[in-house]
């Protein structure tokens, strides 16, 4: 069966990245990519986990 994956895309702060990301991955999520924000303060990362039946 081919899996299926849910994405979320979260602004993270240059200051708290370490901390934003391990919430995320707690709740399931991989990073994927991370690329930069509209401001030198900000980064975006792209997330993925697998989607739940």
């Amino acid at each position: 069966m081919t899996k299926k994956w849910e994405y979320a895309t979260v602004p993270l702060l240059v200051h708290a990245t370490k901390q934003i990301l391990d919430t995320w991955g707690e709740d399931g999520w991989e990073l994927v990519q991370v690329v930069p924000g509209p401001n030198p303060e900000q980064l975006v990362a792209y997330l993925k986990r697998e989607k739940q039946a």
